[in-house]
């Protein structure tokens, strides 16, 4: 019987990438299949997110972006063509990244994912009394008043007009707080110094500074530069602080004064505190201070919205609740007048327990999320959807899972695959590799040492290959057969932060401590509610790096400091003639070594500036030179030469070899000095800031705790090597280190282990082992003990 000719269109089942370049690939071609799960690894830096987001991802958003008429387009991001030879088979690619959910203070986890919408409809249908629309019950809506003469255009240039005496537009925003569900409160002793006057730095306001428009704004406002502020009459320190926006000229020009206080309100208090620099968020915690809400309670609600309620729960009661429990509350409330409502709210919900998230509240500001959690949580919408066909593409969906949890997350990638989508994961863990229909590894290295495919096909295939992926995979860390005596116990009493229940814990000191537990059990608010706020703890979390195109690891380091006063000493020239940032830039790219050519709505266009041929210096400061390197070559060095080259010889510069000991101690070797901090990947970034903090004065003394939230994110099987041997060179130099970590190889590898649990959110929050990993593992009381013992071979 002969069988029918395939059909055309089944023969697209592969996507093609011929010849990649961009940052690190060389020349990378690859075929990957569609309708499958492909999963990316390879070391930190080989090159897995310049192939997967930065060409296959990025190229299939442009071309969409293409469809859009012209008009749509100038309103909507540039986006350059990836530099690369070709792309084929490319379908809609839908990204679902670890970038945190927004820093706006009014998104909650509800906002975030429609939940809090849906409660909303359904509060302003059944809710008793009832209230008005949806709108009522948003804390991002307040409610309008308005009265007078309402006119409409009609046809033939008539106009009708009604007299509204009082249209109220019903919203559900606390009009004290405006939402927010705190209220802040100035200290005025920490604004000013009241002995100093303006000009003489009495406004402690970072970026105040009266040598600039500041200082002439205020004189131009009718201020006495030169008066103390404790001499100010009431009229006056009103009008500093208190002062309603109005006009004035200065110099000519026309300028807006306004009070201190509001400024700062507007300027920094609208935006979320964790996203401020750190100077900033510094200032405004000392200053001001965020207490609740008296007349809402926090529930960012007015009284009317809060007075509705459905069998005995307003919505700020559900929005509370922990969200397994009010998906419970779900499945037994019922009315047929809302069914299709409430079908797509129950399913949402037991979306979030199933993606592990069930320990959250829909009141949980989205700000607040881990990259993890905001992974996940995007990736709720996605379950549900009827698209098909899609490339899916995941950042590492791992992270921040216990490796109970880490199964569930298998399943749910294996969902999106077999309902007919393409999925690509960039991914480290041993557990999600094994999943994959197919497998592309990068390296052999990492930085400049790698942006090669050294293997592409089945799980078995890489097992057998001599890869550093493929030798590491089934490589399992022992558990020690001895471990360190503690030299003290930093003592935690009574821990309540979030869901601890009064957790008492001796934490030993001297040793290598690791915080586990299942994600949401209280490991980060058992560190940073008793642990953190000590004065030896130096905590480094998973915190993104915020920096322009223009920072890189030797400025974010401080490491450029040391250079440019060296280069500036050897020469007999300023040292600001050797930053890119100031007097040394190349006046036609300012020093950013490219040329962004702007085509409208068409996409930017970056090319090499020709003035400085990429260097981003003048020609003229290149001619200096220190050890036979101008300050471009140095900059284009990778952290190991640059080690060698000051660490003796004429460029010989004690400081800017302490930093970069650092820098290669926690593996970051290969990293160019002047590379830009966005093309960093995750586990790269987590390691500058790791040496950084290193580096920070007082520091460095033995009685330093340092804490690290899973020190292990975007590390590579025979990275963690690497760390466990930093790890144990800090212990044995007489430091403490915590670390919150669910990587087998790291709890194996420690002196002692503090699981918290036993489940998440309220199901967790007590330490329910506490002792070396060798008693977890003969215990077996604990699911971390099940998959550590089953990790060990136990």
């Amino acid at each position: 019987m002969s069988t029918a000719p395939e059909h055309a269109a089944d023969t697209h089942d592969l996507i093609r990438v011929l010849g990649a370049r961009v940052n690190n690939l060389k020349d990378v071609s690859v075929e990957i299949p569609k309708r499958r799960l492909t999963v990316f690894t390879g070391v930190s830096g080989s090159g897995k997110s310049s192939l997967v987001f930065d060409t296959i991802a990025a190229e299939s958003r442009r071309l969409i972006n293409e469809t859009y008429s012209a008009f749509l387009q100038g309103f909507m991001p540039t986006l350059a063509r990836p530099e690369v030879d070709l792309l084929e088979g490319l379908t809609t690619a839908i990204v679902v990244d670890q970038e945190r959910m927004g820093a706006n203070p009014r998104s909650t986890v509800g906002t975030a994912t429609d939940a809090h919408a849906m409660l909303r409809i359904l509060f302003s249908r059944l809710g008793t009394p009832h209230i008005g629309p949806p709108t009522a019950f948003s804390f991002n809506v307040p409610t309008r008043r308005a009265s007078g003469v309402m006119s409409t255009e009609k046809a033939d240039g008539r106009v009708e007009k009604a007299v509204v005496k009082d249209a109220v537009y019903l919203g559900g925003m606390c009009p004290r707080c405006e939402g927010m569900g705190s209220v802040s409160d100035f200290d005025l002793t920490a604004l000013y110094d009241e002995s100093k006057s303006l000009a003489e730095g009495a406004l402690t306001v970072p970026g105040y500074s009266m040598d600039g428009w500041y200082g002439r704004i205020f004189a131009g406002a009718g201020f006495d530069m030169d008066k103390p502020i404790k001499r100010y009459t009431k009229k006056e320190l009103h009008d500093l602080l208190h002062a309603e926006p109005r006009k004035i000229k200065v110099e000519g020009i026309n300028l807006t004064y306004e009070g201190v206080i509001p400024k700062i309100q507007k300027s920094m208090l609208s935006k979320d505190v964790d996203a401020m620099q750190p100077h900033v968020r510094a200032f405004v915690e000392r200053v001001i201070t965020f207490q609740t809400c008296a007349e809402c309670e926090g529930t960012r609600l007015t009284p009317e919205a809060r007075s509705s309620t459905i069998e005995g729960r307003n919505i700020a009661d559900l929005c509370t609740m922990q969200i397994s429990d009010l998906a419970g509350w779900m499945r037994e409330f019922d009315d047929r007048s809302v069914a299709p409502l409430l079908t797509g709210l129950r399913h949402l919900l037991d979306s979030f327990t199933g993606i592990g998230l069930g320990y959250l509240s829909l009141d949980r500001p989205a700000g607040t999320l881990s990259g993890g959690e905001a992974q996940r949580t995007k990736m709720i919408r996605h379950l549900g959807s009827a698209l098909t066909d899609v490339t899916y593409v995941f950042d590492e969906p791992t992270i921040g899972l216990h490796p109970h949890d880490i199964e569930r997350m298998n399943d749910l990638l294996l969902q999106l695959r077999d309902k007919g989508n393409t999925v690509l994961v960039v991914e480290h863990k041993p557990e999600t590799i094994a999943i994959a229909d197919h497998v592309v590894d990068l390296g052999p290295g990492a930085g400049t040492g790698g942006g090669e495919v050294v293997f592409a096909g089945d799980v078995d295939g890489l097992r057998a290959s001599s890869t550093l992926t493929g030798r590491h995979l089934d490589q399992r860390v022992a558990l020690k057969s001895s471990v360190r005596t503690p030299t003290g116990a930093l003592e935690v009493r009574g821990a309540d932060t979030h869901n601890l229940r009064d957790v008492d814990v001796d934490i030993p000191l001297g040793v290598l401590v690791v915080l586990t537990g299942v994600a949401g059990s209280g490991k980060s608010s058992l560190v940073h509610g008793s642990v953190a706020p000590r004065d030896r703890a130096l905590v480094v979390d998973q915190g993104a790096i915020r920096g322009s195109r223009r920072s890189n690891p030797a400025t974010y380091t401080g490491l450029l400091d040391p250079i440019r006063k060296a280069f500036a000493k050897a020469n007999g020239v300023k040292p600001a003639l050797f930053s890119s940032n100031s007097e040394g830039a190349c006046p036609t790219c300012n020093g950013a070594g490219v040329i962004y050519t702007e085509l409208g709505v068409m996409a930017t266009v970056e090319s090499p500036c020709e003035e400085c041929e990429g260097k981003r210096f003048q020609a003229s400061v290149l001619e200096h030179t220190l050890g036979g390197r101008d300050i471009a070559e140095v900059l284009a060095m990778p952290v190991a030469e640059a080690e060698e080259f000051f660490g003796d010889g004429e460029a010989r510069t004690p400081a800017a070899h302490a930093i970069l000991d650092r820098l290669a101690d926690v593996g970051l070797g290969y990293l160019t000095l002047g590379q830009p901090l966005t093309t960093l990947s995750g586990g790269e970034r987590q390691r500058l800031k790791l040496a950084t903090r290193m580096a920070e004065k007082g520091t460095g003394g033995a009685s330093t705790v340092y804490v690290l939230d899973e020190p292990t994110t975007g590390l590579h099987l025979a990275d963690v090597e690497n760390l466990l041997g930093l790890l144990d060179r800090l212990v044995d130099s007489g430091r403490s280190v915590i670390v919150i970590e669910h990587h087998q190889a790291v709890m194996a590898h420690a002196d002692w282990v503090i699981d918290l649990g036993p489940g998440a959110g309220h199901d967790g929050g007590r330490v329910v082992f506490e002792g070396t990993p060798a008693d977890l593992v003969a215990g077996r009381s604990t699911l971390t003990a099940e998959h550590l013992a089953a990790y060990v071979g136990r």
